[in-house]
């Protein structure tokens, strides 16, 4: 079955490789990336080359904030389904930019909600974060909890796309699925995360920065893990909550076809055994300067995925330390080192 499916952020990191594994089953892929230089463009047009020129691809240069682009595509195109992955990334970053913020991720997707309104979208799929759990601690994170409290406005910015999304899923029938997504990594990453500093750094002999000295637990999930996740609910438009008690709202359900999901590896690791498992792959030790938490960082993140598990048999499982010796592989290709 050709599904036609419009992928934004398609010369991302998550972007890109679901774009490839669509083309692999065959669907129909129109990438829209607007190539911004927030961090080396040059990594977007590597992972790009690998599926540019697929027969079943269509690759759009153009930016979300552009609404008349936006619904040119969506007039010329018309995508059966639409996974939204463009946003400005990076927790850090919003503290000192902003309004880059409110550009991408909340003009964009507005835009992106328009054109699936009024061109019949079957469902849209778009990435959340772990991020909107924000000051909460009550582990692990579950969908059934408030999260109305986040520490950087990266993380307001995703909860307002869940908002938003429940807005067109109730006024217009338009079946919307958000993704938590819990810190991805892997091959192709963006050279902003810590697995690709750490790694540049441990090679070449540089001091790593380690935040909260060291003591931070992640949910590190493998990038292939979030990509099935993605297509699993894809292919399969958010439901209504028949169940659903107005009286005792469970904020991650609906009378109206919206859902939102945990998608992390229920696994969380201490950042210091993260960068125990790149020195292993590496076989270097590395240098480490020992630094407060950050504004902005949660502590810890660590999923309750059991609604993914539940509805769609499926739970991320790629262990942190087969993860990183993929992506040490695959840099150590890339970079030649």
């Amino acid at each position: 079955m050709n599904i036609s499916c419009l992928v934004t952020g398609s010369a991302g990191f998550i972007g890109s490789a679901l774009a490839l594994r669509l083309l692999e089953r065959g669907d129909t892929v129109i990438g829209i990336d607007n190539h911004n230089d927030y961090y080396d463009p040059a990594i977007k047009e590597a992972r790009l080359a690998r599926f540019a020129n697929h027969s079943n691809y269509t690759h759009l240069r153009i930016d979300l904030a552009d609404r008349s682009a936006v619904e040119a595509a969506f007039a010329a195109h018309k995508p059966q389904r639409v996974v939204n992955l463009a946003a400005q990334a990076g927790v850090r970053y919003s503290i000192d930019n902003p309004l880059a913020y409110i550009d991408s991720n909340i003009v964009g997707f507005a835009h992106i909600l328009e054109g699936c309104r009024h061109h019949g979208v079957e469902h849209l799929v778009y990435a959340s974060s772990s991020s909107v759990y924000g000051a909460n601690t009550a582990m692990p994170f579950s969908i059934h909890q408030n999260v109305d409290h986040p520490l950087s406005l990266y993380a307001a910015s995703k909860k307002t796309n869940e908002l938003m999304a429940h807005t067109y899923s109730h006024l217009y029938d338009l079946p919307t699925t958000g993704l938590r997504f819990f810190t991805v990594y892997g091959p192709w990453g963006r050279p902003d995360m810590a697995l690709f500093k750490f790694t540049r750094a441990i090679i070449v002999g540089d001091p790593i920065q380690v935040f909260n000295y060291g003591k931070h637990r992640r949910d590190f999930t493998y990038v292939d893990d979030i990509v099935e996740g993605v297509i699993r609910t894809l292919d399969r438009p958010a439901p209504v909550n028949p169940q659903w008690d107005s009286n005792l709202p469970d904020p991650g359900t609906s009378l109206a076809p919206w859902r939102v999901y945990n998608i992390g590896n229920s696994q969380p690791v201490k950042l210091m055994d993260y960068i125990a498992a790149i020195e292993k792959a590496l076989g270097k030790t590395a240098t480490k300067e020992l630094l407060p938490l950050q504004p902005g960082d949660v502590p810890d993140t660590y999923a309750n995925v059991d609604d993914l598990v539940e509805q769609f048999h499926y739970k991320p499982a790629t262990t942190v330390q087969d993860g990183i010796q993929r992506f040490v592989d695959w840099y150590r290709d890339y970079f030649k080192v």
